[in-house]
């Protein structure tokens, strides 16, 4: 049970999660080999290019409540979704020495850590966030109201996704816009329990991912950093932040 290590990367939704982990895969393809991905069962329909089994296994809500009721499923309500964690399978996979990885919400990583089967497994907690711990402290002394600043922020990059994926966007698609860039704020609250921040202003809308076939800009140095971090080698460009650095 504890011989493999439990990786999780986490984040307010577009803010270049799943860019970094391709990413990964061009540049350090030992490295992303080596992690075993943790699916989540998820309640909402797939987007375009989502694959079940995959991406997630995504289930009716109906059937998402039903397998809550199991004490071994962990069911959690994630920005109007349901997602949940099947607890014999994580474990099984820790228990044969892999490298489990979740990439996600900062939600479930929090649950999951607490558990007390969970206690003695080794874990790297990295939070991936669209402002660095100086540009905080700076908007902090400037006074302004930072929870509206990235709510916008990530409002903006979720549209530009989202067109970029739908082209015409519908009401409900606006709905679960606003939806995602309002709990930025509440997830970066939680950014301090985490080992590891990695500023991050490439969300997952910036062309410098991929249009240059090789990263550039903060999409180079979160993947480059991420890397480091799963060797075990402290990336300078890796932040720590206290309870107190994002605003109550």
């Amino acid at each position: 049970m504890n011989s493999g290590r439990f990786v999780m990367l986490s984040g307010p939704s577009c803010v270049g999660k799943g860019p970094l982990c391709q990413a990964l895969e061009t540049l350090y393809p030992r490295l992303a080999n080596q992690l075993h991905k943790l699916v989540l069962y998820n309640s909402r329909k797939p987007r375009p290019g989502e694959l079940e089994g995959v991406d997630y296994y995504f289930r009716s809500r109906d059937e998402m409540e039903a397998l809550g009721k199991n004490e071994r499923f962990v069911l959690l309500n994630i920005r109007g979704d349901l997602q949940g964690v099947d607890l014999d399978d994580l474990s099984a996979s820790i228990g044969q020495g892999e490298d489990i990885f979740f990439e996600g919400n900062p939600f479930v990583p929090q649950a999951l850590w607490e558990l007390p089967e969970l206690k003695q497994v080794s874990m790297l907690r990295v939070f991936l966030s669209p402002l660095s711990r100086s540009e905080i402290l700076w908007y902090k002394e400037l006074g302004v109201n930072l929870e509206e600043m990235v709510t916008d922020i990530q409002r903006r990059k979720l549209l530009r996704r989202t067109q970029k994926q739908k082209g015409f966007l519908s009401l409900p698609d606006l709905e679960n816009i606003e939806k995602r860039a309002r709990s930025a704020p509440v997830e970066l609250r939680l950014a301090w329990q985490f080992d590891w921040v990695i500023p991050n202003h490439d969300g997952e809308d910036s062309e410098n991912w991929n249009a240059f076939y090789y990263p550039v800009g903060d999409a180079l140095k979160a993947v480059q950093c991420f890397a480091g971090l799963l060797q075990r080698d402290h990336d300078d460009y890796a932040e720590r932040w206290e309870k107190s650095l994002w605003p109550e």
